[in-house]
């Protein structure tokens, strides 16, 4: 029986210095040889100041920025500690009110804009934490950025156009436009 339990504690021990130890810090190594960037947040800075991760949404409000999807998570939107989707049906009553509040607020913003609404302005991600949204959803508001900053919109839709990413190694997925690094170039662009 001695000899069972000890060579269960040496298994324990070997195990825990393996997977515990060692295989995180080849991982880790790797992750920061490799791809340093994005194994460190992908974390966007300006003038040594930290604004954001290009790979978690953010909420704006403001008219003069083009608005993400909707975000489910509590106790604020787009809390990384709490990602999670809405879990609410299509026919649930909370879901139609979020997304009547939604629509709401985008003709309040844009009242000239008849233009049908993309799905993804008016819903959250299942992570409640995208910074995408559709290159739809990001056409569907250059006039109200345009107006709001008192800019042309083709001036507007150039820059939507250049922060278009296309679809993953040419077939995954669907073209996307990362709603922090579009407000950050809106804020570099001179009249």
């Amino acid at each position: 029986m001695t000899k069972i339990i000890r060579n269960t504690l040496m298994s324990l021990a070997l195990f825990t210095i393996l997977t515990g130890f060692i295989y995180p810090l080849v991982v880790t190594g790797i992750a920061q040889a490799i791809f340093p960037r994005q194994a460190n947040g992908s974390i966007i800075t300006k003038d040594g100041k930290v604004l954001g991760s290009s790979l978690l949404g953010q909420q704006f409000e403001d008219p003069k920025y083009f608005w993400g999807r909707l975000s489910a998570t509590t106790p604020y939107p787009y809390n990384g500690g709490s990602s999670s989707g809405s879990n609410l049906g299509p026919n649930n009553p909370d879901l139609m009110k979020a997304v009547q509040a939604r629509v709401q607020a985008l003709r309040e913003a844009d009242p000239l804009n008849k233009e049908k609404i993309p799905v993804d302005l008016v819903t959250s991600s299942g992570s409640g934490l995208d910074p995408h949204i559709s290159p739809a959803a990001a056409q569907y508001q250059v006039a109200r950025v345009a107006k709001a900053r008192g800019l042309d919109e083709a001036k507007i839709k150039t820059l939507v156009a250049s922060y278009t990413e296309g679809r993953q190694f040419g077939f995954l997925g669907e073209p996307t436009v990362n709603v922090i690094r579009l407000n950050l170039a809106l804020d570099e662009l001179k009249n």
